[in-house]
């Protein structure tokens, strides 16, 4: 049985404790002192002794209340501990004072591909590929920055948390240093956790609002491709949403537990994208980081690479891009050693690549290893059904985000989004309903509330009846906005057009309201 005896403080209380434990003829196994409290182990302890055992306990000045314990503290810390140490997915060593291992985790040894006691018969220096990295950290009183190290020829990111002794009673001061806890992460888990934080959202198609036909013949198409593991390129104008459709994509895809990391080219010069793509070694350049960096390709290993506006990519990089298309390996700056990850390239652009191509401004061959699969993203204009159920999104998003009621738009408010062209296309109307959520104290939105900024309505816009019934506002905008133009534009092609949008929307529009009036 295991017990804890409250016990007021003072010399030798212990030691008369266990007399009286002694006396009765019970062997003891485990003792932990922690004042007040002592915590004794012994099996031959039956319940039936407790009543006795505490009346001669009481004969011992000090002594209070004994308890029965499921397990000794020091025992269910170590329990946790290991049980802890068990479950981390990363590699750890725990190191005393002269750089020797003390205690390893399962990942640890896996990495290492030795036994947990076999580690801890071995100094850092014999398990790290990097010679001086124990001597250093004892120079400097295990008190070293993030480096990349090499275990078993794999590289990881070194993470040192010092062990120190507390100064006198108080524990949050601490001594001198007595050795050294060190968490290894290989590039891959780096990948994921920055993954999981900048898409703590989740990812799916359910996510890419819109119900136009336009938007639900792409949602088909897009499932299709993305169950594909093949290069694909989605193109599309400015601030349609590019990037959500690669997300949605790689989160319905095979790899949809992986990484999705993106890099924006048209951001970076050319040797700053390379170092982000396929990272550097050690000294590689002025400036590089201290034992290395791991690029995208590593940390997304067995995941997906989005290069948003590929056409902005140089040519050195291309051919790079290219290499790595053909067989998955790659070098970082500054190595000679060959890397093979597994990634799936998902690339997008608003350019034309194609006459790109033509101008020698981007690689023929490229463009055919990253145009194997291929999405085209809609303009805004092009599906105006899609309009105010994404405003109201927004609205919502952004009242939540300013902390006010969720605000609604009027007639002539709604009749303003729909008319307006979007240049900038959803990105666009996520800055004016911002803008209006955020300028504006009413609860109902007016055109008036909306600041287009340097966009502006492009569309001839006509006005309407106010009404606040919704169908009936925007039909008979639409009717007003066709039947006022229809006589300079008199063709569903010429109308389209005008009004930048496509064909087949404009005729269904005219039929619907029956434009131009049969005679």
């Amino acid at each position: 049985m295991r017990i804890n005896i409250q016990f007021k403080d003072r010399v030798g209380i212990a030691h008369e404790i266990l007399a009286v434990l002694a006396r009765r003829g019970l062997n003891v196994v485990a003792v932990e002192v922690d004042p007040p409290h002592i915590y004794i182990d012994s099996p031959e302890l039956l319940e039936f002794m407790l009543p006795s055992l505490q009346a001669d306990c009481q004969s011992v000045r000090g002594v209070g209340e004994i308890k029965v314990l499921d397990v000794l503290p020091g025992i269910r810390r170590r329990l946790n501990l290991d049980t802890m140490m068990a479950v981390m997915e990363d590699p750890v060593l725990a190191i005393d004072a002269s750089g020797h291992i003390v205690i390893a985790n399962a990942a640890a040894a896996s990495a290492t591909r030795l036994s947990e006691a076999a580690l801890c018969q071995q100094s850092l220096n014999q398990v790290l590929d990097d010679a001086g990295i124990q001597e250093e950290l004892i120079s400097c009183a295990f008190r070293l920055p993030s480096r990349e190290v090499s275990l078993n020829g794999e590289p990881y990111f070194m993470d040192v948390t010092p062990v120190s002794e507390p100064q006198g009673m108080d524990l949050a001061q601490h001594g001198r240093s007595v050795g050294a806890v060190l968490t290894f992460h290989a590039p891959t888990r780096i990948g994921g956790r920055l993954h999981a934080l900048q898409h703590s959202e989740g990812s799916g198609f359910h996510f890419i609002i819109g119900e136009s036909e336009q938007i639900r013949a792409l949602k088909t198409r897009a499932a299709r491709v993305a169950v594909v593991d093949a290069p694909l390129l989605i193109t599309g104008e400015t601030g349609t949403g590019k990037e959500l459709l690669a997300q949605a994509c790689h989160g319905v895809s095979g790899r949809s537990n992986a990484p999705f990391l993106e890099l924006n080219c048209a951001a970076l010069p050319e040797s700053l994208a390379e170092s982000e793509l396929f990272g550097y070694m050690s000294g590689a350049f002025t400036g590089a980081q201290r034992g290395g960096k791991p690029g995208l390709f590593e940390m997304a290993d067995g995941g997906t690479v989005f290069l948003d506006e590929i056409g902005e990519m140089s040519l050195y990089l291309q051919a790079k891009l290219l290499r790595f298309l053909n067989d998955g390996k790659f070098r970082r700056i500054g190595s000679d050693k060959e890397v093979k990850v597994d990634v799936r390239i998902v690339s997008a652009t608003h350019r034309n690549l194609r006459k790109m191509v033509q101008e020698g401004s981007f690689r023929e061959d490229l463009f055919y290893r990253l145009n194997v699969l291929h999405l085209e993203m809609p303009a805004l204009r092009e599906r105006p059904d899609d309009i105010l159920p994404l405003a109201r999104h927004f609205i919502e998003r952004a009242c939540t985000q300013a902390q006010k009621p969720v605000c609604r738009l009027n007639a002539a408010a709604c009749a303003a989004l729909v008319s307006n062209h979007w240049p900038g296309n959803v990105r666009q109307l996520q800055n004016v309903v911002f803008r209006a959520i955020t300028m504006s104290d009413q609860r109902v939105l007016d055109a008036a509330d909306l600041d287009w900024a340097e966009g502006s309505i492009t569309a001839d816009v006509v006005k309407t009846d106010a009404t606040e019934n919704w169908d009936l506002s925007i039909s008979a905008f639409e009717r007003n906005l066709l039947e006022t133009l229809y006589p300079q534009y008199p063709s569903s092609r010429k109308l389209a057009a005008r009004l930048d949008t496509s064909h087949s929307m404009i005729a269904t529009k005219l039929r619907k309201y029956g434009i131009p009036q049969k005679r």
